[in-house]
């Protein structure tokens, strides 16, 4: 059944709204409109309606996702955990975020993640040549899988480029764009050269090539995950991540929010230190709204801050809208 749902203010396709309303449907989708039909019942609340907030990184077999959801989450991409077990948390999703999740770690014989005690024993898959890179794939999609991981890190075994190059293929192929895990020397070059589509992470090793950067930014999109770098405590490695996602920016390069939530001591919400480090990469409140919305809808209670100082703890106040959201009396 359709439903109207409307607020003081909405924030929708990059402006503050008043007097506009969400019509709820159904299917979940949220479209705003400047009138209600006299017989349709309209819940109204104080505050702010925006599209749900969306963490494009997290690890759904390290984290409570219920936590997530109640931090403020509306969705997550799920970027390595056990398929056939995020596959099932997606499929009986009520009471947490809504589950966009890859297929397992495409990695070399050996390579990073299974050489870490935190990478559960099947969210990883050792591939070595073009057909098994096929198969990989193709079975990622059976399961539901919306994106491909592969990673390529410079302090262990590597897949060959021409392999990583069949994934993206095989994943193009099938509509699903690829996020590359990119650590260390060359590996973001390795990432752009094989046609990745994203980068699980900015890069943090080592400044980046300005015309790397250029080429990144013309083709690729970026997953910020800036507070994994000291969890609020400045870092050389956070500093470098801020400086080579501040050039990709100015060259028209595109970034999602994302925290890589299971990685140490993050907020399983949204996260306020991550949308500080954004803010000094150089987006505006606007742009971060931007990059970390997505399908669902989102309540403010006591209205959104827009101002730069105020916006990250505002937001952070953030509730997925749902039946049992009520206003305090």
């Amino acid at each position: 059944m359709t439903s109207f749902v409307r607020a003081a203010t909405l924030w929708w396709d990059g402006r503050l709204h008043t007097g506009v309303a969400l019509r709820l449907d159904p299917s979940g989708a949220a479209t705003p409109v400047a009138e209600v039909p006299e017989s349709a019942p309209v819940r109204t609340l104080p505050g702010t309606l925006l599209p749900g907030l969306v963490d494009a990184h997290v690890h759904s077999g390290l984290v409570d996702l219920a936590t997530v959801r109640a931090g403020g989450i509306a969705g997550v991409w799920d970027l390595g955990s056990v398929p056939s077990q995020v596959a099932s948390l997606a499929a009986a999703d009520r009471g947490l975020p809504r589950i966009r999740f890859a297929g397992p770690f495409l990695i070399a014989p050996g390579g990073y993640p299974s050489d870490r005690s935190w990478a559960t024993p099947g969210s990883w898959r050792e591939i070595d040549s073009a057909a098994q890179a096929t198969e990989a794939v193709e079975e990622a999609a059976t399961l539901g899988a919306e994106l491909i991981k592969v990673t390529a890190h410079a302090g262990g075994p590597q897949l060959r480029l021409f392999t990583m190059t069949a994934v993206v293929d095989a994943a193009h192929d099938r509509d699903l764009p690829v996020v590359v895990h990119a650590e260390g020397p060359g590996t973001v070059a390795m990432a752009y050269e094989a046609g990745a589509d994203l980068l699980a992470h900015t890069p943090w090793t080592e400044p980046l090539d300005r015309g790397l950067v250029r080429a990144c930014a013309e083709r690729m999109r970026w997953i910020s995950t800036l507070d994994i770098h000291g969890w609020g405590t400045p870092t050389p490695e956070l500093v470098t991540a801020v400086g080579n996602l501040r050039r990709f920016l100015e060259y028209g390069g595109s970034v999602r929010y994302g925290t890589d939530l299971g990685n140490g001591p993050l907020i399983p919400g949204v996260n306020p230190r991550e949308i500080r480090a954004l803010q000094q990469a150089g987006l505006t409140p606007n742009d971060i709204l931007q990059s970390m919305t997505g399908p669902g809808v989102t309540w403010i209670p006591a209205g959104l801050d827009l101002d730069p100082a105020r916006f990250a703890d505002v937001l952070a106040t953030a509730r997925v809208l749902d039946d049992a959201v009520r206003p305090r009396s």
